[in-house]
């Protein structure tokens, strides 16, 4: 009976190594995917000097990269950046309130330094899930960058201070 009960105490206890372990591996790839959309986001708003609209600008690059990815989360962002909420429109929107859910947020940050006077770079907050295959989507995390300096934006959006 001893041999029986330490028998199943043992399969339970790997049961819970082998779920901590398709955790871990689920929240690793989940992060890894944001981390390379955010690049490639961060990337195209560099070489577009801005966060431009119409066609063939950078937010119409952008969602089409998102679509082709299959990126699909949403979540509230930072009053006063501006947000992406649909991803057929290539405009973003001021964030006014929380209440509305966007793909992606981007806040426009004048330079701090007095001799970098008119340029300004650009923040990207993405979202990802950490989902697991039975439980499904438990938490919603962001992943955040920053460009580098952009000398003359291309855009009219509002910089802001840091």
């Amino acid at each position: 009976m001893r041999e029986a009960i330490g028998g199943t105490w043992l399969t339970q206890l790997i049961i819970i190594f082998m779920l901590i372990f398709v955790a871990f591996l689920a929240l690793s790839l989940n992060y890894t995917k944001a981390f390379k959309v955010k690049n490639e986001i961060l990337s195209i708003i560099e070489k577009r000097e801005g966060l431009t609209d119409g066609s063939n600008g950078a937010i119409e690059i952008i969602n089409n990269y998102l679509k082709s990815t299959n990126y699909r989360v949403t979540k509230s962002c930072e009053i006063g950046s501006y947000g992406v909420g649909d991803l057929n429109r290539s405009t973003a929107e001021l964030v006014t309130s929380n209440s509305k859910k966007y793909y992606y947020c981007v806040s426009k940050i004048k330079a701090p330094s007095v001799n970098n006077r008119g340029k300004v770079y650009y923040k990207v907050n993405i979202f990802f899930y950490f989902n697991l295959p039975v439980l499904g989507d438990i938490f919603k995390f962001d992943v955040n960058g920053s460009t580098g300096d952009v000398v003359i934006p291309a855009d009219n959006l509002i910089a802001r201070e840091e």
